[in-house]
């Protein structure tokens, strides 16, 4: 019998047509994969598949004692009705092919991947809204109330739209994979050597560079949290601003201990429900009060032409930089399993469509309506937040001033986890393919100890980093702008001349050559206009 299920399995290319009986046995067709494995949850949710080569064990069958008819081989195409075809075989596809590195499951991003709609909407919104969007309204003191708002309108839009090629870029029918990682997507669509060259300093500048101003933001105003709550009352000897950082930084490091990205749904939610908080509670209360006396809504103007010109791109570096957080979305989404009836960017998209529905909800309301309560007045640095308890202080009471600034505390705290997470992925990972194992509990909180205190280190040695949003949405903004566009055209390859292709080589160029004269006027206004450097020396 052994020896007959062996012959059976090698599937010779002439049946044998009768046994040591003398009955007649028919050859079963060879069949390639079970079909329930395709609806086996392993095939996306664990990170060791078995290849198509026949390494995994072959179930036991019993020799047929009497003839049968040979049916036909069960087919792929014949599991799906026909008008569910178009969309069912291209996924299918992938996911036959799809082999996961075994890595995946010892790094954080991909460590789970039981995330869903609900926890794509609270990292996206998370990620997607903060302080950056407290100094919008200092873009329209430069950039007036039209062109201000059509900025803003545009750039919302099209960051909006190259979010939507990232989401159906993630899961790739042609090559069978998932690309987990925003760099892992670059090297594949350019090359590794290219694709680190082009993202690696932008993503890495975005990961450590925000975390880095979080503990600036968060440190300074968990510092006026404590003197508005205290005021007048308090006879303690006050900290300093730098171990208001190290607090903060204490804090976020407390948190950081968390395992994967999934597990810190909770803060994601926590951080995009203050975020919700303070961007309303600042925008109502500056309309409340009404705009300032002797307020102007003038553009600035410089001296000559030129100075003028650099100052504009300056302010859309200002709008770029309130849009960061493309260099999340893959992660985010590869949180989520994928299987043929259920892919991926189905609930990826449901949850950004909802996420960025509340940060228009809130940008929109905090641009116009700060920037028409102060006007020129706004202060550059801090934008809506300084100006509240510069100009309001003393008209507000302490409830709304400490509500507002425990939001921001709360807000930079969980922002700090998901804008670190891939900084602790990529340090892990250097880990885990030298030593072929996950790293330990020790080694993994080391990791985000060190992580934590550089940031800290980097806050207190350059603490006008927090001033520089201009020249951080010119490098940031070809990973939000223009890289979705030209990994669509590498990847998805639209017929030359066709309106996806020529939307995407003029959004991707366009994003590029914005880069370039955005980075060169925030120079040339930072040395020109100055900032308050002083390394070593927090104010």
């Amino acid at each position: 019998m052994a020896a007959e299920a062996k012959e059976i399995w090698s599937a010779p290319i002439t049946p044998r047509t009768a046994s040591v009986m003398g009955t007649p046995v028919v050859a079963s067709p060879p069949v390639s994969c079970p079909p329930s494995q395709l609806h086996s949850p392993s095939l996306t949710r664990s990170p060791l598949l078995h290849s198509e080569n026949g390494d995994a064990p072959r179930p036991k069958t019993k020799t047929p004692k009497t003839p049968r008819t040979p049916r036909t081989p069960l087919r792929l195409s014949n599991l799906t009705p026909r008008f569910i075809t178009p969309l069912g075989s291209p996924v299918r596809k992938a996911l036959r092919f799809t082999k996961l590195d075994p890595q995946d499951a010892w790094l954080p991003i991909t460590e789970s991947r039981n995330g869903n709609k609900y926890y794509a909407a609270f990292h996206t919104l998370s990620s997607g809204i903060g302080t950056q969007a407290l100094v919008l309204p200092v873009a329209l003191t430069v950039l007036g109330w039209t062109w201000g708002i059509i900025s803003l309108t545009l750039a919302f839009i099209w960051q909006l739209y190259t979010l939507w090629l990232l989401v159906n870029l993630h899961e790739s029918v042609e090559q069978g994979v998932r690309y987990c990682r925003y760099l892992q997507l670059c090297g594949a669509t350019f090359g590794e050597k290219v694709g680190k060259l082009l993202a690696l300093f932008p993503i890495l500048y975005l990961s450590a560079g925000t975390c880095t101003t979080l503990i600036i933001i968060g440190g300074s105003t968990a510092r006026t949290f404590y003197e508005v709550v205290c005021g007048d009352s308090c006879t303690a000897k006050p900290m300093t601003t730098v171990e208001w950082y190290l607090v903060f930084t204490c804090a976020a490091v407390v948190l950081s201990q968390l395992p994967n990205l999934n597990s810190i749904a909770g803060i994601s939610l926590i951080g995009a429900l203050t975020a919700v908080g303070y961007c309303t509670s600042i925008w109502i209360t500056s309309v409340a009060q009404g705009a300032l006396d002797g307020v102007n809504y003038d553009p600035i103007k410089a001296g000559s032409s030129v100075e003028t010109a650099f100052s504009v791109l300056n302010a859309l570096g200002i709008v770029a930089y309130a849009f960061r957080g493309h260099n999340l979305i893959l992660e985010i989404q590869s949180t989520m399993p994928s299987s043929e009836k259920h892919p991926s960017h189905v609930p990826m998209w449901k949850g950004v469509k909802v996420s960025y529905a509340v940060i228009a909800a809130c940008l929109f309301p905090m641009t116009i309506g700060g920037y028409w309560a102060y006007g020129q007045l706004i202060p550059s640095n801090g934008g809506m937040l300084t100006a509240l308890y510069q100009f309001h202080s003393h008209d507000v009471s302490k409830f709304v001033l400490g509500m507002t600034s425990f939001f921001v505390v709360v807000n930079a705290l969980c922002s700090f986890q998901i804008y670190g997470m891939p900084a602790f992925d990529d340090m892990e990972s250097q880990y885990t393919t030298r030593m072929k194992k996950p790293c330990p509990w020790w080694l993994r909180a080391l990791i985000r100890v060190f992580f934590g205190f550089m940031c800290f280190f980097i806050g207190v040695a350059v603490p006008f980093l927090s001033q520089l949003a201009g020249l951080i949405g010119g490098v940031a903004l070809p990973v939000t702008f223009a890289y979705p566009c030209f990994m669509w055209l590498k990847t998805k390859k639209p017929k030359k001349y066709s309106a996806m292709w020529g939307l995407n080589w003029f959004l991707g160029t366009l994003g590029v050559c914005l880069s370039v004269v955005l980075v060169i006027s925030s120079l040339y206004v930072i040395i020109d206009t100055g900032v308050n450097v002083s390394f070593f020396n927090p104010q």
